[in-house]
């Protein structure tokens, strides 16, 4: 590279670099591990697992069976 070249364009890379730090452009590992984690609770604390909403199926499905048979049971005390 030429000299002039580079003191031509060094107040823009320097301009760039600067822009890059001072508003976090690249994340480190770190940060990035600790958003990650932040998420995960955000999201545990709203959603159930895929093998919780399984349990809670078969509950409901279970309920449903047992309120169908009182239902058939007073249906044929009626009649």
């Amino acid at each position: 590279m030429d000299r002039e070249f580079l003191y031509k364009y060094a107040p823009l890379l320097i301009l760039g670099l600067a822009v890059i730090f001072q508003y976090n452009l690249f994340v480190t590992p770190e940060k990035l591990e600790q958003t990650h984690r932040e998420i995960l609770s955000e999201i545990s604390k709203a959603y159930i697992t895929k093998s919780e909403f399984g349990i809670v199926k078969e509950q409901l499905a279970d309920i449903n069976k047992k309120i169908d048979k009182i239902y058939d049971t007073l249906i044929n005390e009626r009649g």
